[in-house]
């Protein structure tokens, strides 16, 4: 095992190992201060960040606003004071160690608006954003108004060098590094581009040396590529470290600290995380951004996969293929399937599956009554949590909408991922997870039922496992 040397970032010689920002409330002030406290760097999420009250219970969130938009400036107003509550118990936590970072999506509603007030409330506290989730060209503003460094999240060269020659080369001096995640083996959304095969991963090597190569040819500073996804141990890594092509490298560990005592999900996701094998996490896309992401196949993404199943084309009209009419909703309209189709919605219905739902698509989509009834309710109480949402239609724009019609095929991402951060059912709800998930079972680090803590995981990886 290679030995692992400080390297700078955000300012300051520290361990070249990065805590993984997990929302919604998932990396919190805890576990970002106790990485950074081991000598690294911590993140914490801002994406609807839980503020807490004086013995550090979060704070129940409730609504009143009776529009999306006006949900949406609550939760906005929640998210920056939840991200200012978190980094300010990551800075006790930390005491003076390591580095603390922030992390928001890009696509999540009113993401510039959180990152300017979280950095306002916390002056000095933050030493780094990392952004992904789409193309955050303004990122690097935001950081030069608040002197922080930046740090894209990106899959592939091309996307490097769209946000440089737009935005980052006029703020160079505060690009504090890149992170590139492997769109296969990432948890969360991942950012596979319309070339890549989902059912290919490719090996990182090339395609990080490929953005290394790219930067350099675009006169970025040289500083650090963070290598996100698939990570667990670092001996597997030896030829990525003190690697001249590659220059310098740090090593992102998302998945790894759910595990740990100050994570608040370890003891109600340790059994299911113990027990994974490398098949039961699936790389999906139902999520309502568009992207592809990585989760645990439970009861709740199954529901997902079987929902999408029961799905057929229709017409408005007959036509040579689709003779046979078929009655929706109350009104009792008909649209036209094909006799093969129209096999299909009787045996679904006669399962219980009575609900026909339209999609964007033109297809129809079949479910219970009861799931129906929370499709609705979940797409009405939409808050706007994200900046165009497939699922409800939403988007931050003039009108409030996308434009087309809301999708059943997906959920409302707010409330599963607010619900399993909470101490919600981890097999009725979205449970995030990297790829390498599975690999918790052999880990010498949880042998015996034990837990450690984030100290102890950081002083773990450094000897290589």
């Amino acid at each position: 095992m290679k030995r692992i040397n400080p390297i700078m970032i955000s300012g300051k010689e520290v361990l070249p190992l990065v805590e993984g920002g997990k929302g919604l409330n998932v990396s919190t002030g805890r576990t970002s201060g106790a990485w950074a406290a081991a000598g690294a760097v911590g993140t914490v999420s801002a994406v609807n960040a839980d503020s807490c009250d004086e013995i550090g219970a979060p704070i129940p969130e409730v609504y009143h606003g009776k529009t999306r938009r006006e949900r949406q400036a609550e939760m906005i107003a929640y998210g920056i004071r939840g991200g200012i509550s978190q980094v300010q118990i990551a800075h006790e936590v930390a005491a003076g160690e390591g580095r603390i970072h922030i992390n928001v999506l890009w696509e999540m509603g009113g993401a510039e608006a959180v990152l300017e007030g979280v950095l306002e409330g916390t002056p000095g506290l933050v030493h780094g954003i990392t952004c992904g989730a789409g193309m955050p060209y303004k990122v690097s503003e935001i950081a030069a108004r608040h002197n922080v460094y930046y740090y894209p999240i990106v899959s592939s060269d091309r996307a490097f060098r769209a946000l440089w020659r737009r935005s980052y080369s006029k703020t160079a001096s505060l690009l504090g590094g890149v992170v590139y995640e492997d769109p296969w083996r990432a948890g969360g959304h991942n950012g596979l581009s319309n070339t890549d095969n989902p059912l290919e991963p490719q090996n990182p090597m090339p395609r990080v040396l490929a953005l290394r190569r790219t930067m350099r040819e675009l006169g970025t500073p040289e500083v650090p590529i963070v290598m996100a996804g698939g990570v667990w141990y670092l001996r597997e890594w030896a030829d990525w470290i003190d690697n001249p092509d590659l220059g310098p490298i740090a090593f992102q560990f998302g998945t790894r600290p759910l595990l740990v005592e100050e994570s608040p999900v370890a003891s109600t996701w340790r059994p299911r995380l113990m027990s994974l094998k490398p098949e039961d996490i699936y790389l999906h896309r139902f999520s309502p951004t568009g992207f592809y992401s990585s989760a645990v196949k439970n009861r709740y993404l199954k529901d997902l996969v079987a929902r999408s199943e029961r799905q057929v084309p229709f017409s408005l009209e007959p036509d040579s293929e689709r003779t046979t009419a078929f009655s929706v909703g109350s009104a009792d309209r008909e649209l036209y399937l094909t006799p093969e189709d129209m096999d299909k919605v009787r045996w679904w219905v006669s399962e219980g599956h009575t609900e026909a739902m339209r999609t964007p698509d033109d297809t129809l989509v079949f479910v219970t009554p009861e799931t129906a009834a929370t499709i609705r309710q979940d797409q009405r109480d939409c808050m706007g949590c994200l900046s165009h949402c497939m699922f409800s239609n939403w988007a931050q724009n003039e009108k409030g909408t996308t434009g087309h019609r809301p999708d059943p095929r997906s959920f409302c991402i707010q409330k599963t991922l607010r619900l399993i951060a909470h101490g919600g059912s981890i097999e009725d709800n979205l449970m995030f997870a990297g790829h390498a998930a599975f690999r918790f079972a052999g880990d010498p680090a949880y042998a015996n039922g034990r837990v450690p803590t984030m100290k102890e995981l950081v002083e773990q990886i450094l000897a290589g496992d």
